[in-house]
């Protein structure tokens, strides 16, 4: 919608660095190890954290190789995050838009992409993708609003949104527009909470998952064969379905 892209378009204005800017770089280490400090429970120390966090590093040399590419020394800023990547395990383009107090945490695995557009307060696990889903130009991959928490192996495919204060649960794959204040899960993902408030799919056309696809498609291919029988044994009327068969039925209505 207009009222969605011009919100984009305000977001990556003020989480973007300008080119002819280059990042209080000190600051922004002390901000980030602060965070650690915040959200990460199992950090002991600050040298700790400045020694073992391989997120943080990352971040670190993304935001160097970020301020390199914005002033065309396009090449060293690529082969710069590959050497970051060598020594961290994780990927960052450094044509992605990043902003403050962003957190890897463990982080092995992370890719992000080029047109990435990642807001304030965000917090990754282990494996997660900010990726495309093809090979055309221009914005191809996922933006992130802030306070957006994405579990590990989770994947964001696609020129997308992501809203305030979303969580992203563990090995979801994400497809489509996520809207503030909601819980994903799932392959394909989908919400199960939005503003605290427990999301129910009761209409068939809202299921996206193939396998319960396949598994509503059973249950009533069975619930049509039982009524066959019945009617062939002459006893007609409709007989209570199984245990089973009713807790089948109850969890494919539920779409968790």
């Amino acid at each position: 919608s207009k009222d969605s892209g011009t919100r984009r378009c305000r977001f990556q204005r003020r989480n973007c660095l300008r080119p002819d800017f280059m990042p209080h770089l000190l600051s922004l280490i002390r901000e980030d190890v602060a965070t650690v400090q915040e959200r990460d429970p199992a950090a002991k120390s600050r040298l700790e954290i400045y020694l073992c966090y391989a997120g943080l590093h990352a971040v670190w040399f993304y935001r160097m190789n970020h301020w390199l590419w914005n002033h065309n020394f396009l090449l060293l800023a690529r082969w710069l995050s590959q050497v970051a990547r060598l020594l961290t395990g994780i990927e960052i383009h450094p044509g992605a838009l990043i902003g403050r107090r962003f957190f890897i945490d463990h982080g092995m695995g992370v890719v992000i992409g080029e047109t990435a557009v990642v807001g304030e307060d965000v917090t990754l696990y282990q494996g997660v993708t900010l990726g495309g889903t093809g090979k055309e130009h221009g914005k191809r991959h996922p933006t992130l609003l802030d306070h957006v928490v994405v579990g590990g192996g989770a994947k964001i495919l696609g020129n997308i949104t992501v809203g305030s204060n979303c969580r992203i649960g563990a090995g979801s794959v994400v497809l489509r527009n996520v809207p503030d204040d909601s819980t994903v899960v799932g392959v394909p993902g989908h919400i199960i909470f939005r503003e605290g408030k427990r999301v129910v799919i009761t209409d068939p056309k809202q299921i996206n998952d193939p396998l319960s696809e396949a598994l509503a498609a059973v249950a009533s291919e069975v619930n049509r064969l039982a009524e066959r029988v019945r009617q062939l044994e002459g006893t007609g009327g409709s007989e209570p379905l199984s245990e089973s068969m009713q807790r089948i039925m109850d969890d494919i209505d539920y779409q968790i």
